[in-house]
């Protein structure tokens, strides 16, 4: 039996029927055809389905989509009309290697700058700490977090 529910995504509000058992990733990837969120473990380890939902950065295949009723979800295709200084900085500085775990970067690192305008590189690394990356080293992912956070703030 469907379940009818109502999100905002991106900024557009979509009613929707939804399988009591459909994750809100499978709801984002299949049915919205929002495939920049990728499903990496499931089981909420690598952060790879990060989005924010109601302004706090969380694990889309932890969250059962009847559980996102009424929310506010952006995820990584939002991030050209909302925050493209966060994309140039991870492509300028060399986050970017094999792009598994950058859209769930991307998503933690705009969590965490829409709550904290200049964040430390503590506060950085406790904002990507549920996001695993088997490239990069994290240093080119912490830097670009810190300068897309400083040409955010000029705007």
């Amino acid at each position: 039996m469907a379940n009818k529910i109502t999100i905002k995504i991106n900024g557009e509000t979509k009613t929707l029927s939804v399988n009591p058992t459909t994750r809100l990733l499978d709801l984002i990837r299949e049915d919205l055809a929002l495939t920049g969120t990728k499903e990496g473990c499931g089981v909420g380890e690598c952060g790879a389905c990060t989005v924010i939902m109601n302004g706090e950065a969380i694990n889309s295949c932890l969250v059962m989509a009847t559980q996102a009723d009424g929310a506010d979800i952006e995820t990584v295709e939002n991030l050209e009309k909302v925050a493209p200084e966060l994309q140039e900085a991870f492509v300028d500085n060399g986050a970017v290697q094999c792009g598994f775990c950058t859209p769930g970067m991307l998503m933690s690192a705009k969590a965490l700058i829409d709550k904290v305008p200049d964040p430390s590189e503590m506060q950085i690394k406790t904002a990507l700490e549920g996001n695993m990356c088997r490239c990069t080293g994290y240093i080119p992912i912490m830097k670009s977090v810190k300068v897309a956070a400083e040409k955010m703030k000029k705007k």
